[in-house]
């Protein structure tokens, strides 16, 4: 049995999907009742990740764990504490952690969590997997509709900055391949696609794809703070995302996907591919 947490999210859903080509059993872990009927698993928690009870119930008769938390999670780190604690009372033989692409960067505080939950892993007595994945290609659908209307990709930092992608489905792979093997103990893995690409060539490539203009626009970081307040985000969240952008900004984050290829035994998905598959419709 593997607990997959943060199972009605995009990553959760994808690692859970991969799983089941393996044919083991998951148990999913949800924050409602009604985001179970999107997924096709009859085994299901229900609750708080900070609940410690839940933890406990959650791991009875559990192999393995992959633990994801939400995207940009306050509380991580306690999160990660209470599911240690858990783990290792239950005897858990094998826990993964989904963490992020350089995590020792400060200036971001949700990487900089990240980084402290992989602290409080070595600290324990677990056989751990840690995967760093970078941004997901599939983060650009959410401009189709900006580029169907205005044929802008429109983004808050540089649009020189340079950055890696990856396709969820080659970290939900990964992910499924490192919950059911055993010689993944004590790895760390970094987990990004085959370019650095800056959004420019990020516009280029999705024009490419749709056969139509599509240029990279650099947005003030305070216009996109005024849309984001807006629409009803979170203030935590806007902060810790701006400290993203204005590092993103200097510095971009790139990555190298020879560890990637390695784990899949082939090239990673480009972003030609990607969007070639995801536009095609």
């Amino acid at each position: 049995m593997i607990l997959v947490t943060g199972a009605a999210g995009k990553t959760g859903h994808a690692v859970i999907d991969a799983l089941a080509r393996t044919g083991r059993p998951v148990r999913a872990w949800l924050r409602r009742h009604e985001q179970a009927q999107n997924l096709k698993v009859a085994d299901t928690i229900v609750g708080d990740l900070e609940d410690a009870g839940l933890w406990r119930e959650a791991c009875v008769g559990v192999d393995a764990i992959y633990l994801i938390c939400p995207n940009m999670y306050t509380r991580e780190i306690e999160v990660g504490k209470l599911a240690l604690q858990a783990a290792e009372r239950a005897g858990i033989g094998r826990f993964v952690y989904h963490s992020v692409l350089h995590p020792q960067t400060e200036e971001m505080p949700h990487h900089w969590q990240k980084l402290r939950v992989e602290e409080e892993l070595f600290r324990s007595c677990l056989p751990f997997t840690v995967l760093q994945p970078c941004a997901y290609m599939q983060n650009v659908l959410a401009y189709r509709e900006q580029i169907a209307t205005t044929g802008q990709f429109s983004v808050p930092y540089s649009i020189q900055a340079r950055f890696a992608l990856v396709d969820l489905a080659d970290v939900a792979w990964t992910a499924a391949k490192v919950l059911t093997e055993s010689c993944h103990a004590g790895a760390i893995y970094e987990l990004a696609g085959p370019e650095n690409l800056s959004s420019e060539e990020i516009a280029q490539a999705l024009a490419n794809q749709l056969r139509r203009p599509v240029s990279a626009v650099q947005m003030p970081l305070e216009s996109w703070e005024k849309s984001a307040s807006a629409s009803g985000m979170p203030g935590e969240t806007i902060e810790a995302l701006a400290a993203m952008f204005r590092y993103y900004d200097r510095i971009g984050l790139i990555g190298n996907g020879n560890v990637l290829g390695w784990l899949l035994g082939r090239r990673p998905t480009s972003l030609f591919e990607f969007a070639a598959r995801a536009f095609s419709s």
